[in-house]
């Protein structure tokens, strides 16, 4: 068959966009072209929203994009915008909110909403099949149905879109609370939390179950504050989800979401964001618990994205699909004869494959019952079975990479880069791993010289040379948190100035001085329907709970009482929606955690490279995880550091020793030089 000619898409450089550069549909990009031809032509406009892992995406594109009929109604009655949610959250966040206002709170990708010229919508939903089935109507009667109430009944359907308008702009308008942030929030958050959580197999909730990382690690924090049953429900979700089927048991790293309550069956793509931050738990955990287990899956994720996410130059990959050869998972399973042929019977059990299969006739591998259970049905010793298990993946792991693999999302994308220059330095110094902190910095180097306009501008996206649109505030937050990280680290003042200058930026750009927090893009940006604000944490950190954390962080180095001012108005938009809905502020609840505190600035003036200096850094603070700390290191001769960093000025070492000031509020303790004594101060 012919290849088609190429729509506008071609033009683009998103991965998921290019997928459709040659349907039939004469799709455009979001922009002013689009906008102009639907008003000019007076016709609506239907955004089609996704991203290029997205299974159903897929399906929608094969059952309607690439179908001639629908794609002829469509470019006759329809002007067609394609978007990459990756690339435009904020445009993805405006429309979610439509099709969750207009679907009684649900949603989901491939979104499809349709939308007057002005681009106000008025009627949303998510996938369309072919032909009616499962209660839904076919793509091709909602096309139909659309297109009769915009020429029949327009005012109706103006009035629909202005309603819905105002719906979504309820976010922007959203005013602090006057009431205190307290401890008590935290405590009602907790109280919801472990009654929502799944005693069996951990997490929170039944099917679809994700993995919910910054709400394991709020509770983490409140383990390490002494929250009874926190630590506990933390373990419990961690061990399941190792054991799962939504690990990749075979090649590492964590498939998005489990379809069923008990993690086994993964919805099969890979996302770097989800990856990035379970590395970050898995590793905080080994430091609060010192599990061996714990290390080991940290350790399996960082591997997975040196190994097969990991542009050349350092910058990190997307994501990974569901689907290869056109079939959701196909890379990932195993039959059973397959199996036992390659590995044998035993090992086959261990990981619960069954001959007719436990999902659509195949096998997803998993470890529902321990392999001390399983070794006494073969007459082997547990560690036997054990090492014997490890061996197989190794084979496995060999026979899979000849498969034809998923495709890759290689556009490199700023603020899920940032996730993962955290996660690569925090699991680099706690496992004295040097690598893991040199991809940090290399991951850090790409995006601070690939992703930057001309004027320093931080921008969203970049593939293959070319650069995507200016960055948002989750851009900006996340990476300023990520090299306070980075700086705190290796303690090169230059990642320390780069953080602080997104952090203005972020004020600059972002910060709504009416209503306080930060709108989700910046005063810069084109303007659209509504200027969203991103106040709750989905899949990654929103970008007000993110800012607030940045600019908290940067307050305890600078003693910028701004900082803190900007940052709490933040938190005060969800002050309440924190306590009653704790699984949608995670990352908020972890930030209000470090605004109360208590919290500690560390300044240690030492050589970095001086072993009585390491055993204050390394071996005190470094070696647990005190989320609240920040620390600062200099050697005595370095006045630039001292200027730089705020905390760092006019520290001076006793006896020519390295010493260490722990401070709160800049107000600081005797200085030490004796790791235990510094110990005793940071626990006092």
């Amino acid at each position: 068959m012919a290849t088609r000619p190429a729509n506008r898409l071609a033009n683009e450089t998103s991965p998921y966009l290019l997928q459709h550069a040659h349907n039939p549909v004469d799709w455009f990009p979001w922009g002013g072209e689009a906008l102009e031809r639907a008003r000019s032509q007076d016709k609506p406009l239907f955004v089609s929203v996704g991203y290029a892992a997205c299974h159903w995406c897929h399906v929608m594109e094969r059952e309607s994009f690439e179908d001639e009929e629908t794609a002829a109604f469509l470019n006759e009655r329809f002007v067609s915008i394609k978007v990459d949610r990756e690339e435009r959250p904020d445009i993805d966040g405006i429309y979610m909110d439509a099709v969750q206002a207009m679907n009684r709170g649900h949603g989901g990708w491939p979104m499809s909403v349709f939308c007057t010229p002005e681009g106000k919508p008025f009627y949303a939903g998510t996938y369309f099949p072919k032909e009616p089935a499962h209660g839904l109507p076919s793509f091709r009667q909602v096309l139909q149905g659309i297109d009769e109430a915009w020429r029949e009944r327009r005012d109706e359907t103006l009035r629909a879109g202005a309603a819905v308008t105002e719906i979504v702009a309820g976010a922007a308008r959203l005013d602090g609370s006057h009431e205190p942030l307290t401890d008590e929030i935290e405590r009602v958050a907790f109280s919801s939390l472990r009654r929502a959580f799944d005693p069996r197999w951990g997490g929170f909730g039944g099917a679809p179950k994700f993995p919910q990382s910054m709400t394991l690690e709020f509770l983490l924090r409140l383990a390490v504050r002494g929250t009874p049953d926190a630590l506990d429900m933390v373990t419990a979700t961690l061990a399941r989800m190792a054991d799962g089927g939504m690990h990749d048991q075979i090649g590492g790293g964590f498939a998005r979401y489990s379809v069923d309550q008990a993690w086994h069956v993964p919805h099969f793509e890979k996302m770097l964001y989800d990856n990035a931050q379970l590395a970050q738990l898995y590793t905080r955990a080994w430091l609060v618990t010192r599990d061996e287990r714990w290390h080991d899956v940290a350790v399996d994720v960082v591997e997975y994205l040196l190994r097969e996410m990991q542009h050349p130059e350092g910058g990190f990959w997307s994501s990974q699909d569901a689907d290869s050869e056109g079939v959701e998972g196909k890379f990932f399973v195993w039959s059973w004869d397959e199996l036992v042929e390659l590995v044998g019977e035993p090992i086959a059990v261990a990981f619960a494959a069954e001959p007719k299969g436990n999902w659509e006739g195949t096998n997803v591998l998993w470890h529902p019952v321990p392999i001390a259970d399983v070794a006494p049905r073969f007459g082997a010793e547990p560690e036997e079975l054990s090492a014997q298990v490890d061996d197989a993946r190794r084979v496995l792991f060999e026979t899979r990479a000849t498969r034809v693999p998923p495709g890759t999302d290689d556009k490199v994308l700023t603020a899920w880069n940032a996730l993962a220059i955290r996660a690569l330095a925090e699991a680099g110094r706690a496992f004295d791993e040097p690598g893991y902190v040199e991809a940090a910095v290399r991951c850090a180097r790409f995006i601070w010289r690939h992703l930057r306009a001309d004027d320093g501008r931080l921008l969203r996206s970049w593939r293959n040379g070319t650069v995507g649109g200016p960055g948002f505030v989750d851009d900006h937050a996340l990476l300023a948190t990520a090299l306070l990280t980075l700086y705190e680290t290796t303690a090169d003042i230059e990642w320390f100035a780069a953080a602080r200058r997104l952090g203005d930026d972020l004020i600059a750009l972002f910060h709504d001085p009416e209503r306080g927090g930060f709108f989700q893009t910046g005063s810069d940006a084109e303007r659209l329907v509504v200027r969203p604000k991103d106040v709750d944490d989905n899949a990654v950190p929103g970008g007000n709970s993110a800012a607030a954390e940045a600019l908290l962080r940067l307050a305890l180095f600078t003693g910028e009482p701004e900082y803190e001012r900007i940052a709490v108005s933040a938190l005060r938009l969800v002050r309440d929606a924190m306590g009653s809905a704790p699984s949608g502020f995670g990352h908020a609840l972890s930030a209000l955690d470090l605004y109360l505190g208590p919290s500690r600035e560390v300044a240690i003036v030492g050589s970095p490279d001086d072993p009585a200096t390491g055993a204050l850094t390394d071996q005190v603070v470094r070696v647990r995880f005190l989320p609240n700390v920040v620390l600062a290191v200099a050697a005595p001769d370095d006045a630039a550091a001292g200027r730089s960093v705020p905390l760092l000025a006019d520290r001076v070492q006793i006896d020519g020793v390295p010493t260490a000031y722990v401070c709160q509020r800049f107000t600081c303790r005797l200085p030490v030089t004796a790791p235990e004594d510094l110990a005793a101060q940071l626990t006092q």
